[in-house]
């Protein structure tokens, strides 16, 4: 009988406000890093196909990896999902700079009298 083990790394999400800089990066990384999990994980279901054991106990450990994917697979969701809102959010503070360029505001503004 051959054991697998593999554990599921738990992914905080932060709900302040205010996102860092390398905020991106991280998420990034964290993607790759569960993305790699994946891939691990599925070749470890390929191996267990191949091995020893009886086809009952083959059976429970691929479902056990394949529940494993799931939580993986919904947590890349998620990531997935803040790191398109915050690309959405950084272009639109940009699309805001770019609009206000010629708009004065309090400090410049010009008075003209006639």
């Amino acid at each position: 009988m051959t054991t697998i083990q593999a554990t599921t790394p738990s992914v905080q999400s932060s709900s302040n406000g205010s996102k860092s800089s390398s905020g991106g990066s991280d998420i990034a990384s964290q993607i790759s890093r569960i993305t790699a999990q994946i891939t691990k994980l599925t070749q470890q279901i390929k191996d267990i196909a191949g091995g020893s054991g009886t086809a009952e106990e083959k059976q429970k450990q691929q479902e056990l990896i394949q529940n494993q994917i799931a939580v993986l697979e919904a947590q890349l969701a998620q990531l997935q999902h803040r790191q398109a809102e915050e690309a959405q959010q950084k272009q639109q503070q940009n699309q805001a700079k770019a609009e206000g360029v010629n708009k004065p505001s309090d400090d410049h503004q010009i008075d003209i009298y006639v």
